[in-house]
Protein backbone atom coordinates (compact mmCIF):
# COMPACT_ATOMS: atom_id res chain seq x y z
CA UNK A 1 0.00 0.00 0.00
CA UNK A 2 1.09 3.62 -0.58
CA UNK A 3 1.01 6.03 2.59
CA UNK A 4 -0.25 9.90 1.97
CA UNK A 5 0.87 12.97 4.00
CA UNK A 6 1.14 16.47 2.89
CA UNK A 7 0.64 19.07 5.28
CA UNK A 8 2.73 22.12 3.78
CA UNK A 9 4.58 22.42 0.71
CA UNK A 10 8.56 22.25 1.93
CA UNK A 11 8.77 19.07 3.99
CA UNK A 12 11.00 16.71 3.49
CA UNK A 13 9.95 14.69 0.52
CA UNK A 14 9.35 10.96 0.07
CA UNK A 15 7.17 10.01 -2.84
CA UNK A 16 6.52 11.64 -5.91
CA UNK A 17 4.76 11.51 -9.30
CA UNK A 18 6.64 12.92 -11.81
CA UNK A 19 4.75 13.39 -15.28
CA UNK A 20 6.15 11.77 -17.76
CA UNK A 21 7.15 13.54 -21.69
CA UNK A 22 8.17 10.66 -23.52
CA UNK A 23 4.77 10.22 -25.82
CA UNK A 24 3.48 13.79 -25.91
CA UNK A 25 3.07 13.56 -29.43
CA UNK A 26 3.18 16.68 -32.27
CA UNK A 27 2.79 20.52 -31.07
CA UNK A 28 -1.20 20.79 -30.51
CA UNK A 29 -2.81 23.05 -33.40
CA UNK A 30 -3.66 26.48 -31.85
CA UNK A 31 -7.34 25.18 -30.84
CA UNK A 32 -6.35 22.18 -28.43
CA UNK A 33 -3.76 24.67 -26.73
CA UNK A 34 -4.83 24.34 -23.10
CA UNK A 35 -3.60 27.94 -22.45
CA UNK A 36 -2.30 31.32 -24.04
CA UNK A 37 1.75 31.11 -23.30
CA UNK A 38 1.33 27.87 -25.33
CA UNK A 39 -0.46 29.48 -28.25
CA UNK A 40 2.55 32.15 -28.23
CA UNK A 41 4.98 29.12 -28.29
CA UNK A 42 2.48 27.03 -31.54
CA UNK A 43 2.13 30.11 -34.11
CA UNK A 44 5.92 30.87 -33.07
CA UNK A 45 6.83 27.05 -33.92
CA UNK A 46 8.68 27.41 -30.99
CA UNK A 47 6.65 24.49 -29.26
CA UNK A 48 9.02 22.13 -27.07
CA UNK A 49 10.19 19.21 -29.15
CA UNK A 50 9.41 15.34 -27.03
CA UNK A 51 13.24 14.96 -26.96
CA UNK A 52 14.09 18.45 -25.34
CA UNK A 53 11.43 17.61 -22.83
CA UNK A 54 12.44 14.22 -22.08
CA UNK A 55 15.79 15.35 -21.29
CA UNK A 56 14.41 18.33 -19.21
CA UNK A 57 12.40 15.80 -17.08
CA UNK A 58 15.34 12.98 -16.59
CA UNK A 59 17.45 16.11 -14.87
CA UNK A 60 14.44 16.67 -12.95
CA UNK A 61 13.98 12.71 -11.84
CA UNK A 62 17.72 12.77 -11.25
CA UNK A 63 17.70 15.31 -8.69
CA UNK A 64 14.98 13.98 -6.76
CA UNK A 65 16.38 10.40 -6.88
CA UNK A 66 19.61 12.26 -5.38
CA UNK A 67 17.85 13.76 -2.28
CA UNK A 68 16.32 9.87 -1.52
CA UNK A 69 12.74 10.56 -2.95
CA UNK A 70 10.96 7.57 -4.42
CA UNK A 71 10.23 8.92 -7.89
CA UNK A 72 6.55 7.13 -9.45
CA UNK A 73 5.60 7.70 -13.21
CA UNK A 74 2.30 7.75 -14.51
CA UNK A 75 1.56 4.87 -17.52
CA UNK A 76 2.78 6.16 -20.67
CA UNK A 77 -0.05 6.97 -23.21
CA UNK A 78 0.77 7.65 -26.92
CA UNK A 79 0.61 10.90 -28.41
CA UNK A 80 -0.53 12.38 -25.22
CA UNK A 81 0.89 15.36 -22.72
CA UNK A 82 1.42 13.95 -18.90
CA UNK A 83 3.71 16.78 -18.21
CA UNK A 84 1.94 18.38 -15.37
CA UNK A 85 0.53 15.75 -13.10
CA UNK A 86 0.10 18.54 -10.58
CA UNK A 87 -3.19 19.51 -12.52
CA UNK A 88 -4.97 15.87 -12.08
CA UNK A 89 -4.98 15.39 -8.57
CA UNK A 90 -3.41 16.22 -5.24
CA UNK A 91 -3.05 14.98 -1.52
CA UNK A 92 -4.23 16.91 1.22
CA UNK A 93 -3.29 15.17 4.73
CA UNK A 94 -3.71 11.48 4.22
CA UNK A 95 -6.38 11.73 1.55
CA UNK A 96 -6.14 11.98 -2.51
CA UNK A 97 -8.35 14.45 -4.29
CA UNK A 98 -9.21 13.91 -7.88
CA UNK A 99 -9.52 16.56 -10.04
CA UNK A 100 -12.12 17.19 -12.55
CA UNK A 101 -9.92 17.87 -15.38
CA UNK A 102 -10.30 19.34 -18.62
CA UNK A 103 -12.36 16.29 -20.32
CA UNK A 104 -9.34 16.07 -22.97
CA UNK A 105 -7.28 15.24 -20.17
CA UNK A 106 -9.15 12.87 -18.37
CA UNK A 107 -7.31 9.92 -19.54
CA UNK A 108 -4.27 11.48 -17.55
CA UNK A 109 -6.11 10.07 -14.31
CA UNK A 110 -6.40 6.63 -15.58
CA UNK A 111 -2.31 6.27 -16.25
CA UNK A 112 -1.85 6.65 -12.14
CA UNK A 113 -4.46 4.47 -11.29
CA UNK A 114 -2.01 1.97 -10.82
CA UNK A 115 -1.12 4.09 -7.79
CA UNK A 116 -4.51 4.88 -6.88
CA UNK A 117 -5.22 1.15 -6.66
CA UNK A 118 -2.22 1.12 -3.66
CA UNK A 119 -4.30 3.64 -1.35
CA UNK A 120 -7.06 3.12 0.74
CA UNK A 121 -10.31 3.60 -0.37
CA UNK A 122 -11.29 5.13 2.00
CA UNK A 123 -8.43 8.02 1.38
CA UNK A 124 -9.53 9.11 -2.87
CA UNK A 125 -11.90 11.89 -2.68
CA UNK A 126 -14.05 12.51 -6.13
CA UNK A 127 -15.09 15.46 -6.04
CA UNK A 128 -18.96 16.31 -7.59
CA UNK A 129 -19.56 17.13 -11.25
CA UNK A 130 -19.88 20.67 -10.59
CA UNK A 131 -16.82 20.82 -8.97
CA UNK A 132 -13.67 22.18 -10.93
CA UNK A 133 -10.36 21.98 -9.22
CA UNK A 134 -6.77 21.25 -10.16
CA UNK A 135 -3.71 20.69 -7.73
CA UNK A 136 -2.14 23.88 -8.89
CA UNK A 137 -4.25 26.05 -7.37
CA UNK A 138 -4.13 24.28 -3.71
CA UNK A 139 -1.81 24.59 -1.53
CA UNK A 140 -1.34 22.96 1.63
CA UNK A 141 0.16 25.33 4.47
CA UNK A 142 -0.23 23.98 7.92
CA UNK A 143 -3.55 24.55 9.25
CA UNK A 144 -4.35 26.56 5.84
CA UNK A 145 -5.69 25.80 2.77
CA UNK A 146 -4.64 28.35 -0.01
CA UNK A 147 -7.25 28.07 -3.19
CA UNK A 148 -6.52 29.91 -6.71
CA UNK A 149 -9.85 30.26 -7.88
CA UNK A 150 -11.97 32.89 -10.69
CA UNK A 151 -15.66 33.08 -9.67
CA UNK A 152 -16.56 36.13 -12.19
CA UNK A 153 -19.77 34.89 -13.90
CA UNK A 154 -17.70 35.21 -17.19
CA UNK A 155 -15.77 32.06 -15.44
CA UNK A 156 -17.24 29.52 -18.27
CA UNK A 157 -15.48 31.98 -21.08
CA UNK A 158 -11.92 31.36 -19.72
CA UNK A 159 -10.39 28.61 -20.57
CA UNK A 160 -7.16 28.93 -18.36
CA UNK A 161 -9.85 28.98 -15.30
CA UNK A 162 -9.89 25.86 -14.04
CA UNK A 163 -10.85 26.11 -9.97
CA UNK A 164 -14.40 27.56 -9.37
CA UNK A 165 -16.56 28.63 -6.81
CA UNK A 166 -18.11 25.07 -6.56
CA UNK A 167 -14.51 23.68 -5.33
CA UNK A 168 -13.63 26.45 -2.73
CA UNK A 169 -16.90 25.19 -0.52
CA UNK A 170 -16.11 21.44 -1.78
CA UNK A 171 -12.55 21.85 0.15
CA UNK A 172 -14.59 23.72 3.35
CA UNK A 173 -16.85 21.05 3.74
CA UNK A 174 -14.00 17.97 3.14
CA UNK A 175 -11.42 19.65 5.16
CA UNK A 176 -13.15 21.04 8.25
CA UNK A 177 -9.43 20.82 10.12
CA UNK A 178 -8.04 23.42 7.68
CA UNK A 179 -8.79 27.04 7.57
CA UNK A 180 -9.46 27.45 3.26
CA UNK A 181 -8.64 30.97 2.50
CA UNK A 182 -9.34 31.29 -1.58
CA UNK A 183 -7.33 33.98 -3.68
CA UNK A 184 -8.96 35.26 -7.18
CA UNK A 185 -7.18 35.00 -10.15
CA UNK A 186 -6.40 37.05 -12.84
CA UNK A 187 -7.49 35.66 -16.13
CA UNK A 188 -6.60 35.95 -19.99
CA UNK A 189 -6.79 33.63 -22.39
CA UNK A 190 -4.37 35.15 -24.90
CA UNK A 191 -2.02 37.15 -22.75
CA UNK A 192 0.24 35.30 -21.19
CA UNK A 193 1.66 37.80 -19.25
CA UNK A 194 -1.61 39.36 -17.94
CA UNK A 195 -2.91 35.26 -16.88
CA UNK A 196 -1.81 33.63 -13.66
CA UNK A 197 -3.45 30.21 -15.06
CA UNK A 198 -3.24 28.18 -11.16
CA UNK A 199 -2.34 30.00 -7.91
CA UNK A 200 1.35 28.31 -8.11
CA UNK A 201 1.89 30.90 -11.26
CA UNK A 202 1.88 33.98 -8.65
CA UNK A 203 2.81 32.62 -5.43
CA UNK A 204 4.47 29.77 -3.51
CA UNK A 205 5.46 29.40 0.05
CA UNK A 206 9.15 27.66 0.71
CA UNK A 207 11.07 27.15 3.88
CA UNK A 208 9.41 27.65 6.82
CA UNK A 209 8.15 30.43 6.53
CA UNK A 210 8.79 32.03 2.99
CA UNK A 211 7.01 32.99 -0.12
CA UNK A 212 7.57 34.24 -3.91
CA UNK A 213 4.56 36.31 -5.05
CA UNK A 214 3.63 38.55 -8.10
CA UNK A 215 1.44 41.23 -7.00
CA UNK A 216 -0.30 41.47 -10.71
CA UNK A 217 -1.59 37.30 -10.53
CA UNK A 218 -4.57 38.46 -7.99
CA UNK A 219 -7.42 40.23 -8.79
CA UNK A 220 -8.47 41.95 -5.29
CA UNK A 221 -5.83 43.75 -3.54
CA UNK A 222 -6.50 42.75 -0.21
CA UNK A 223 -6.09 39.21 -0.85
CA UNK A 224 -2.67 39.88 -2.09
CA UNK A 225 -1.81 41.95 0.99
CA UNK A 226 -3.17 38.99 3.07
CA UNK A 227 -0.34 36.90 2.32
CA UNK A 228 1.60 39.55 1.74
CA UNK A 229 1.44 40.65 5.34
CA UNK A 230 1.18 36.52 6.66
CA UNK A 231 4.42 36.24 5.77
CA UNK A 232 6.16 39.18 6.68
CA UNK A 233 7.72 41.72 4.07
CA UNK A 234 11.39 40.52 4.99
CA UNK A 235 10.51 36.99 3.85
CA UNK A 236 8.78 37.33 0.17
CA UNK A 237 10.54 37.40 -2.66
CA UNK A 238 8.41 39.74 -5.25
CA UNK A 239 8.74 38.57 -9.05
CA UNK A 240 7.85 41.17 -11.74
CA UNK A 241 5.52 40.40 -15.04
CA UNK A 242 8.42 39.19 -16.70
CA UNK A 243 9.82 36.58 -14.56
CA UNK A 244 5.99 35.51 -13.97
CA UNK A 245 5.71 34.74 -17.57
CA UNK A 246 8.76 32.45 -17.49
CA UNK A 247 7.45 30.51 -14.26
CA UNK A 248 9.81 31.85 -11.43
CA UNK A 249 7.51 31.05 -8.29
CA UNK A 250 6.90 27.28 -9.84
CA UNK A 251 9.60 25.94 -8.29
CA UNK A 252 9.50 22.90 -6.24
CA UNK A 253 10.84 21.97 -2.79
CA UNK A 254 12.37 18.66 -1.92
CA UNK A 255 12.81 19.91 2.30
CA UNK A 256 12.61 23.09 3.74
CA UNK A 257 16.08 24.13 2.82
CA UNK A 258 16.44 22.45 -0.48
CA UNK A 259 14.51 23.07 -3.23
CA UNK A 260 14.46 22.58 -7.38
CA UNK A 261 14.30 25.77 -9.65
CA UNK A 262 15.10 26.62 -12.82
CA UNK A 263 18.80 27.22 -14.14
CA UNK A 264 17.79 31.12 -15.54
CA UNK A 265 16.35 32.06 -12.26
CA UNK A 266 19.69 34.06 -11.09
CA UNK A 267 17.90 36.50 -9.04
CA UNK A 268 15.58 34.17 -7.43
CA UNK A 269 18.04 31.12 -7.22
CA UNK A 270 20.29 34.02 -5.05
CA UNK A 271 17.79 35.32 -3.02
CA UNK A 272 17.44 31.95 -2.11
CA UNK A 273 20.39 30.94 -1.34
CA UNK A 274 20.65 34.09 0.89
CA UNK A 275 17.84 32.75 3.33
CA UNK A 276 20.40 29.50 3.79
CA UNK A 277 18.48 27.27 1.20
CA UNK A 278 20.23 24.33 -1.47
CA UNK A 279 19.31 25.91 -4.96
CA UNK A 280 19.57 22.44 -6.73
CA UNK A 281 19.43 24.05 -10.41
CA UNK A 282 18.15 22.45 -13.69
CA UNK A 283 17.23 23.28 -17.03
CA UNK A 284 13.26 23.58 -17.67
CA UNK A 285 12.80 26.27 -20.14
CA UNK A 286 11.27 24.41 -22.48
CA UNK A 287 8.41 22.78 -20.44
CA UNK A 288 8.13 26.45 -19.22
CA UNK A 289 6.77 27.19 -22.66
CA UNK A 290 3.46 25.39 -21.70
CA UNK A 291 2.42 27.50 -18.78
CA UNK A 292 3.64 25.10 -16.47
CA UNK A 293 7.42 24.34 -14.55
CA UNK A 294 8.58 22.08 -11.58
CA UNK A 295 5.58 22.44 -9.06
CA UNK A 296 2.83 21.98 -11.96
CA UNK A 297 5.31 18.74 -12.76
CA UNK A 298 4.97 17.13 -9.54
CA UNK A 299 2.11 14.96 -7.50
CA UNK A 300 3.30 15.09 -3.78
CA UNK A 301 1.84 11.85 -2.48
CA UNK A 302 4.15 11.62 0.96
CA UNK A 303 5.91 14.19 2.83
CA UNK A 304 7.73 13.56 6.40
CA UNK A 305 5.38 14.49 9.06
CA UNK A 306 6.35 17.46 11.22
CA UNK A 307 7.89 16.92 14.41
CA UNK A 308 6.87 19.36 16.77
Amino acid sequence: MIQLNIQDESSRLKAVVLGDASSNGPAPTIDKAYDPKSKEHILAGTYPTNENMLLEMEAFKQVLEKHDVKVYRPETLENYNQIFSRDIAFVIDDCIVLSNILPEREREIEAIQYILDKVDEENIIIPPEEVHVEGGDVMVWNEFLFVGTYTGLDYPDYKTARTNEHAVKFLEKTFPNKIVKSFELRKSNENARENALHLDCCFQPLGKDLAILHPNGFLVEEEYQWLHDYFGAGNVFIIDKEEMYHMNSNIFSIAPDVVVSERNFTRLNAWMRSKGITVEEIPYAEIAKQEGLLRCSTLPLYREPKTI
